[in-house]
């Protein structure tokens, strides 16, 4: 049985996790400092080669040409630390947990973070092209499109958490179902009313046109069953 450290002790290997944890964030930071602007010209060139007519991103706030680069790298660097940071609180907490919840754990966080880049992946290079097209469509022709750097920034990071939170469903439903808090049964009979739910969650995170309602909407659908297909066969013994 697992003999349970001072909890002094304890409070010192928690700071020092926080400390490593948040060290792996400074590092990664510093290093992508010195590619913001190239890191902003990446996440911005979905709605440059939309624009036309001499449109373009303009920046209405004097700080904003530094600030948002540096938001948008900080973005990154904070996921692209997770892996380290997961790895330093396991070490942490895995002494006081049973091999299934080991196992629980881990299969949570690595498929949760693949699938979460992956809905990132899917908003960058589907939904933008379509979301950004729609609006400077929709652009009046009295009107000259000015997009402020700040508002894109805003718009891009909503939509690409938005995204890759909800890929994370096949994941939550693998956890409900093995922790016993849903039943398989309950959730393929919910199935009818979640399938008109991913197609309202479509039309909230998308612009209202039906292209895009579709292009979240199927996704989400093909989520839920997947999570439901392996929540069958999945097992975590002890």
């Amino acid at each position: 049985m697992t003999q349970f450290k001072p909890f002094i002790k304890q409070l010192i290997e928690l700071r020092n996790t926080l400390f490593r944890s948040s060290l792996s964030f400074i590092i990664i930071f510093v290093c992508l400092s010195f590619y913001a602007n190239d890191i902003y010209t990446f996440f911005s060139t979905p709605l440059i080669e939309k624009l036309i007519d001499g449109n373009k991103l303009v920046s209405t706030g004097l700080t904003s040409t530094f600030l948002v680069p540096i938001k948008i790298t900080a973005f990154i660097s904070f996921l692209f630390s997770l892996p380290f940071i997961f790895y330093q609180f396991w070490r942490f907490i895995s002494p006081g947990l049973y091999k299934k919840e080991k196992k629980l754990i881990l299969f949570s966080f690595v498929s949760g973070l693949v699938l979460f880049f992956v809905g990132m992946a899917f908003a960058y290079y589907l939904i933008f092209p379509i979301v950004f097209k729609f609006f400077i469509m929709m652009t009046p022709l009295n009107v000259s499109l000015m997009i402020d750097i700040s508002s894109y920034l805003d718009l891009i990071l909503s939509l690409l958490i938005s995204f890759g939170l909800a890929f994370e469903v096949p994941v939550i439903l693998i956890i409900l179902v093995t922790l016993g808090w849903v039943k398989v049964k309950t959730l393929e009979e919910v199935r009818p009313y979640m399938i008109v739910i991913a197609f309202v969650i479509g039309a909230i995170l998308t612009p209202p046109d039906v292209i895009s309602q579709i292009c979240l909407a199927i996704p989400l659908w093909f989520l839920y069953e997947l999570g439901l297909f392996v929540s069958k066969r999945i097992n975590f013994k002890t």
